[in-house]
């Protein structure tokens, strides 16, 4: 089961992919064009090109997960558009993403507080 912990750095590529590469193409852009390890344990999601669709791709210590979503109707309204090729979100906010809001409208708790 793929879990997502207040741990886990979440990285949106901006830039929208060709949705027809698997895990190796995933794999490559991480590399090539965001410049991380996708062996990192991070969190990485891409959108293609009509922003209907999402692909959330993250390796467990055993193998690669890699997680499509399409929406039914509409469109991913709030995907950030700015000139990095990258944005890092809390998991919090990768949740209200994927529910088609707006995570950076979202006032969240921080990750981490003392007790």
């Amino acid at each position: 089961m793929l879990q997502l912990t207040s741990k886990h750095k979440v990285f949106i590529g901006v830039q929208a992919v060709d949705f027809r590469k698997g895990i190796d193409g995933i794999v490559a852009i991480c590399r090539s064009v965001l410049q991380y390890d996708p062996f990192s344990g991070h969190c990485f999601i891409f959108r293609n090109k009509r922003a209907t669709a999402v692909k959330l791709l993250m390796y467990d210590a055993q193998g690669f997960w890699l997680c499509h979503k399409r929406l039914s109707a509409g469109s991913f309204k709030h995907w950030p558009s700015a000139g990095q090729s990258t944005w890092e979100i809390s998991v919090a906010q990768l949740q209200v993403l994927l529910y088609n809001g707006d995570p950076f409208a979202v006032n969240t708790a921080a990750d981490w507080r003392a007790v």
